[in-house]
């Protein structure tokens, strides 16, 4: 029997990535470490899987945080997907989830006697605040970083890498800021970009947007969910990707200018801007009384609005031939779409 081990189920990008690798291959069978609290819309969205495939998985209740105890003998396959994904993160909830739980499993795959690949989903913002063009073969850079998620996110690709240079064979997949599906607009998160939406969508067709920095010479990069499935379900089975790291992000992303912009279209509103220091801004959200309630926009989404770095993809352009980045301009109006009509959806991380 060969299975796959995953972790992340049923989180945002692992509950639509796990059924494309198993109609990969019908005789694989996968092995989902979820945590207690998530275990019933574990079975829900494995309910929801096409017929037969939710036959070949077992949920199994765990935490990343311990040593994992699963069986390691079958698993041919491992994809790492468990993170804590939430910008004001404390850094012992970030150390515990995204580098703690990293180890645990680099520990399990070298356990796995008929392993043939690891695959880590890791994040374009390992690059910190670099200033310039942060390649696929970039890591270690003396970058200085906006929060603690970015900071324990490259502390567990350190150790990942050093896994691969050991001799355990694996892949990395670095998604930028990902957003909703560019066909349905589906997301179960709001964040990013979506904070600006909400803000504006909150407020008379003329709104009032705070702007920081220099919109025109900064860029948001953004890819749609789906992009970062197609793009690692793509790439897991080809060969030439062992060992390879992968920006999974828009090689031409739009300014934040023009994003402002595009949001505005989308939300149908006219955009007062009002220019504000990074410092001044984010500390007004900190520290100024009802600010945030106003807002609800957290200051930590600030720094990437003003982020001094782009995003090489030459390795994912080389092995991926034909991949096609959508625009965020062109599917804003569908993520627009699914937030009025979902208003229940929150932002907070799944921890």
């Amino acid at each position: 029997m060969r299975s796959i081990f995953f972790t992340g189920f049923p989180g945002f990008l692992g509950a639509e990535l796990l059924p494309r690798i198993l109609s990969g291959d019908e005789e694989l069978r996968a092995t989902c470490l979820v945590q207690p609290q998530y275990a019933a819309l574990a079975k829900e969205r494995l309910a929801a899987m096409p017929a037969g495939m939710s036959e070949r998985v077992e949920l199994v209740e765990g935490d990343v945080t311990e040593s994992i105890k699963a069986s390691p003998a079958d698993v041919v396959e491992i994809h790492h997907l468990a993170a804590v994904y939430d910008l004001m993160v404390r850094r012992d909830v970030a150390m515990r989830v995204n580098v703690d739980g990293t180890h645990h499993v680099l520990d399990f795959a070298e356990r796995c006697p008929k392993l043939r690949r690891l695959h880590y989903v890791s994040t374009c913002f390992v690059s910190g605040r670099y200033p310039g063009l942060f390649r696929e073969t970039d890591l270690e850079k003396g970058q200085t970083f906006n929060n603690y998620y970015e900071e324990t996110k490259y502390l567990a690709e350190v150790e990942v890498q050093a896994r691969m240079r050991g001799g355990l064979p694996g892949t990395i997949y670095r998604p930028s800021s990902v957003v909703g599906d560019s066909m349905t607009g589906a997301t179960q998160k709001y964040d990013g970009v979506y904070f600006v939406m909400q803000w504006l969508m909150r407020q008379p067709k003329i709104a009032i947007l705070p702007v920081v920095g220099r919109p025109r010479e900064y860029h948001f990069n953004a890819v749609p969910c789906d992009f970062v499935v197609d793009a690692i379900a793509g790439l897991a089975p080809v060969p030439e990707s062992l060992g390879q790291v992968y920006n999974l992000a828009d090689p031409a992303p739009l300014t934040v200018d023009e994003t402002i912009r595009a949001v505005a279209s989308a939300t149908g509103r006219l955009v007062v801007r009002v220019p504000l220091p990074r410092a001044v801004a984010k500390g007004a959200l900190d520290h100024v009384p009802g600010m945030y309630r106003l807002m609800r926009i957290p200051s930590a989404s600030v720094d990437y609005f003003v982020h001094p770095t782009e995003y090489d993809t030459t390795n994912l352009r080389r092995d991926l031939p034909g991949v096609k980045i959508p625009n965020l301009r062109d599917y804003l109006p569908r993520l627009v779409e699914f937030v009025r009509a979902h208003p229940e959806i929150g932002s907070a991380a799944m921890v």
